[in-house]
Protein backbone atom coordinates (compact mmCIF):
# COMPACT_ATOMS: atom_id res chain seq x y z
CA UNK A 1 0.00 0.00 0.00
CA UNK A 2 1.29 3.44 -0.94
CA UNK A 3 -0.16 6.88 -0.38
CA UNK A 4 -0.11 10.37 -1.85
CA UNK A 5 -0.94 13.65 -0.16
CA UNK A 6 -3.07 16.44 -1.60
CA UNK A 7 -3.48 19.89 -0.07
CA UNK A 8 -1.71 21.08 3.06
CA UNK A 9 -2.21 21.88 6.72
CA UNK A 10 -4.65 20.41 9.17
CA UNK A 11 -6.67 18.37 9.60
CA UNK A 12 -4.92 15.40 8.00
CA UNK A 13 -7.49 12.97 6.59
CA UNK A 14 -6.67 9.43 5.50
CA UNK A 15 -8.75 8.33 2.49
CA UNK A 16 -9.19 4.69 1.44
CA UNK A 17 -10.86 3.43 -1.72
CA UNK A 18 -13.11 0.57 -2.71
CA UNK A 19 -12.23 -2.64 -4.52
CA UNK A 20 -11.48 -2.02 -8.18
CA UNK A 21 -11.46 1.77 -7.86
CA UNK A 22 -9.73 3.75 -10.58
CA UNK A 23 -7.22 6.48 -9.63
CA UNK A 24 -9.85 9.16 -10.25
CA UNK A 25 -12.39 7.38 -8.03
CA UNK A 26 -9.84 7.11 -5.22
CA UNK A 27 -9.65 10.91 -4.97
CA UNK A 28 -13.41 11.58 -5.19
CA UNK A 29 -14.07 11.66 -1.43
CA UNK A 30 -11.41 14.37 -0.98
CA UNK A 31 -13.25 16.98 -3.06
CA UNK A 32 -13.95 20.06 -0.98
CA UNK A 33 -12.20 18.85 2.18
CA UNK A 34 -9.82 21.30 3.80
CA UNK A 35 -6.38 20.43 5.10
CA UNK A 36 -4.24 17.53 3.89
CA UNK A 37 -5.86 14.53 2.23
CA UNK A 38 -3.72 11.38 2.17
CA UNK A 39 -5.10 8.98 -0.45
CA UNK A 40 -3.93 5.39 -0.20
CA UNK A 41 -3.63 2.94 -3.06
CA UNK A 42 -4.16 -0.72 -2.20
CA UNK A 43 -2.12 -3.50 -3.81
CA UNK A 44 -3.36 -4.64 -7.23
CA UNK A 45 -4.70 -1.13 -7.94
CA UNK A 46 -3.26 1.63 -10.09
CA UNK A 47 0.51 1.31 -10.36
CA UNK A 48 0.81 -0.82 -7.23
CA UNK A 49 2.26 -4.36 -7.42
CA UNK A 50 -0.13 -7.26 -7.17
CA UNK A 51 -1.21 -8.22 -3.66
CA UNK A 52 0.63 -11.14 -2.08
CA UNK A 53 -1.28 -14.35 -1.45
CA UNK A 54 -3.55 -14.07 1.57
CA UNK A 55 -3.51 -10.28 1.62
CA UNK A 56 -7.25 -9.72 1.27
CA UNK A 57 -8.54 -9.65 4.83
CA UNK A 58 -10.15 -6.69 6.56
CA UNK A 59 -7.69 -6.89 9.46
CA UNK A 60 -4.67 -6.92 7.15
CA UNK A 61 -5.93 -3.86 5.28
CA UNK A 62 -6.81 -2.22 8.61
CA UNK A 63 -3.22 -2.72 9.79
CA UNK A 64 -1.92 -1.07 6.62
CA UNK A 65 -4.31 1.86 7.05
CA UNK A 66 -3.23 2.31 10.67
CA UNK A 67 0.44 2.25 9.67
CA UNK A 68 -0.07 4.99 7.09
CA UNK A 69 -2.22 7.03 9.47
CA UNK A 70 0.52 7.00 12.08
CA UNK A 71 3.15 7.86 9.48
CA UNK A 72 1.29 10.94 8.21
CA UNK A 73 -0.37 11.98 11.48
CA UNK A 74 -3.94 11.51 10.26
CA UNK A 75 -6.61 12.46 12.78
CA UNK A 76 -9.54 11.64 10.49
CA UNK A 77 -10.31 8.83 8.06
CA UNK A 78 -12.64 8.10 5.17
CA UNK A 79 -13.20 4.58 3.88
CA UNK A 80 -15.19 3.49 0.84
CA UNK A 81 -16.71 0.00 0.65
CA UNK A 82 -13.73 -2.34 1.22
CA UNK A 83 -11.77 0.20 3.26
CA UNK A 84 -14.93 1.15 5.16
CA UNK A 85 -14.95 -2.45 6.35
CA UNK A 86 -11.25 -2.23 7.17
CA UNK A 87 -11.85 0.93 9.23
CA UNK A 88 -14.60 -0.88 11.14
CA UNK A 89 -12.10 -3.65 11.88
CA UNK A 90 -9.59 -1.04 13.04
CA UNK A 91 -12.10 0.76 15.28
CA UNK A 92 -13.14 -2.53 16.87
CA UNK A 93 -9.54 -3.02 18.02
CA UNK A 94 -8.59 0.63 18.56
CA UNK A 95 -11.74 2.69 19.23
CA UNK A 96 -9.89 6.00 19.49
CA UNK A 97 -7.64 5.56 16.44
CA UNK A 98 -9.13 8.72 14.89
CA UNK A 99 -11.05 11.77 16.04
CA UNK A 100 -13.63 11.42 13.26
CA UNK A 101 -14.39 8.68 10.74
CA UNK A 102 -16.60 8.53 7.64
CA UNK A 103 -17.71 5.17 6.24
CA UNK A 104 -19.05 5.34 2.69
CA UNK A 105 -21.01 2.36 1.37
CA UNK A 106 -19.93 -0.27 3.89
CA UNK A 107 -20.62 -3.70 2.40
CA UNK A 108 -20.11 -5.97 5.42
CA UNK A 109 -20.32 -5.74 9.20
CA UNK A 110 -20.50 -8.96 11.26
CA UNK A 111 -22.27 -11.14 8.73
CA UNK A 112 -20.37 -12.31 5.63
CA UNK A 113 -21.37 -11.06 2.21
CA UNK A 114 -22.25 -13.47 -0.54
CA UNK A 115 -19.90 -14.61 -3.29
CA UNK A 116 -19.16 -11.74 -5.65
CA UNK A 117 -18.87 -12.87 -9.27
CA UNK A 118 -16.36 -10.90 -11.31
CA UNK A 119 -18.67 -10.01 -14.20
CA UNK A 120 -21.44 -9.01 -11.82
CA UNK A 121 -19.11 -6.74 -9.85
CA UNK A 122 -17.99 -5.07 -13.07
CA UNK A 123 -21.35 -4.58 -14.76
CA UNK A 124 -23.83 -4.00 -11.95
CA UNK A 125 -22.65 -0.44 -11.24
CA UNK A 126 -23.52 0.73 -14.75
CA UNK A 127 -21.88 3.75 -16.33
CA UNK A 128 -20.62 4.54 -19.84
CA UNK A 129 -18.65 1.97 -21.88
CA UNK A 130 -15.28 3.61 -21.16
CA UNK A 131 -15.91 3.38 -17.42
CA UNK A 132 -16.94 -0.27 -17.75
CA UNK A 133 -13.69 -0.95 -19.60
CA UNK A 134 -11.70 0.72 -16.82
CA UNK A 135 -13.40 -1.49 -14.25
CA UNK A 136 -12.79 -4.57 -16.37
CA UNK A 137 -9.07 -3.83 -16.51
CA UNK A 138 -9.01 -3.15 -12.77
CA UNK A 139 -10.74 -6.42 -11.90
CA UNK A 140 -8.37 -8.39 -14.11
CA UNK A 141 -5.93 -8.06 -11.20
CA UNK A 142 -8.36 -8.77 -8.38
CA UNK A 143 -9.08 -12.46 -8.67
CA UNK A 144 -7.51 -13.06 -5.28
CA UNK A 145 -9.73 -10.48 -3.61
CA UNK A 146 -12.88 -11.87 -5.20
CA UNK A 147 -11.92 -15.35 -3.99
CA UNK A 148 -10.76 -14.40 -0.48
CA UNK A 149 -13.19 -11.71 0.72
CA UNK A 150 -16.53 -13.58 0.54
CA UNK A 151 -17.24 -15.32 3.82
CA UNK A 152 -15.28 -12.74 5.81
CA UNK A 153 -16.66 -10.16 8.24
CA UNK A 154 -15.31 -6.73 9.16
CA UNK A 155 -15.88 -7.34 12.89
CA UNK A 156 -16.66 -10.65 14.63
CA UNK A 157 -19.38 -8.99 16.75
CA UNK A 158 -20.90 -5.55 16.23
CA UNK A 159 -21.05 -5.18 20.02
CA UNK A 160 -17.31 -4.44 19.90
CA UNK A 161 -18.16 -1.10 18.29
CA UNK A 162 -19.90 0.11 21.45
CA UNK A 163 -16.50 1.26 22.71
CA UNK A 164 -16.15 3.68 19.78
CA UNK A 165 -17.06 7.11 21.17
CA UNK A 166 -15.78 9.28 18.32
CA UNK A 167 -18.27 10.66 15.76
CA UNK A 168 -18.73 8.36 12.76
CA UNK A 169 -20.63 9.31 9.62
CA UNK A 170 -22.08 6.32 7.74
CA UNK A 171 -23.37 6.89 4.21
CA UNK A 172 -25.37 4.09 2.63
CA UNK A 173 -27.37 3.64 -0.56
CA UNK A 174 -30.91 2.40 -1.05
CA UNK A 175 -30.43 1.22 -4.64
CA UNK A 176 -26.95 -0.27 -4.72
CA UNK A 177 -26.83 -4.06 -5.07
CA UNK A 178 -23.18 -4.20 -3.99
CA UNK A 179 -23.76 -2.24 -0.77
CA UNK A 180 -27.02 -3.17 1.01
CA UNK A 181 -28.57 -0.33 2.99
CA UNK A 182 -29.07 -2.73 5.90
CA UNK A 183 -25.31 -2.91 6.43
CA UNK A 184 -25.01 0.88 6.64
CA UNK A 185 -28.00 1.04 8.99
CA UNK A 186 -26.57 -1.69 11.23
CA UNK A 187 -23.13 -0.06 11.35
CA UNK A 188 -24.54 3.34 12.28
CA UNK A 189 -26.76 1.79 14.95
CA UNK A 190 -23.83 -0.13 16.46
CA UNK A 191 -21.72 3.02 16.87
CA UNK A 192 -22.66 5.17 19.90
CA UNK A 193 -21.91 8.39 18.00
CA UNK A 194 -22.93 7.06 14.59
CA UNK A 195 -24.80 9.25 12.11
CA UNK A 196 -26.58 7.65 9.16
CA UNK A 197 -27.24 9.27 5.79
CA UNK A 198 -28.82 7.48 2.84
CA UNK A 199 -28.83 8.26 -0.88
CA UNK A 200 -30.37 6.24 -3.71
CA UNK A 201 -26.96 5.87 -5.35
CA UNK A 202 -23.54 7.38 -4.77
CA UNK A 203 -23.04 7.70 -8.53
CA UNK A 204 -26.06 10.00 -8.88
CA UNK A 205 -25.83 11.83 -5.53
CA UNK A 206 -22.14 12.60 -5.16
CA UNK A 207 -22.97 16.23 -4.43
CA UNK A 208 -24.93 15.23 -1.32
CA UNK A 209 -22.12 12.95 -0.14
CA UNK A 210 -19.48 15.65 -0.66
CA UNK A 211 -21.57 18.14 1.28
CA UNK A 212 -22.02 15.75 4.21
CA UNK A 213 -18.32 14.93 4.23
CA UNK A 214 -17.37 18.59 4.09
CA UNK A 215 -19.67 19.47 6.97
CA UNK A 216 -18.59 16.46 9.01
CA UNK A 217 -14.83 16.56 8.41
CA UNK A 218 -14.37 20.26 7.80
CA UNK A 219 -14.80 21.54 4.26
Amino acid sequence: MTHRAYGSGTPVTLVGHGLGATPGEMRLPTTGLRGTKVVVTLPSHGDEPDAPAGYWTYRRIAADLRRVAREVGATQAVGVSLTAGALLALLAEEPDAFERVALLLPAVLDEPRRLLAREYAINVVGGPPEYQEQRRRAFDRLGGALAELPGQVAVPDRALLRAVRVPVLVVGATRDPLHPREVAEAAAAALPAGRLELVPSWLTHRGDVRRWLGDFLGG
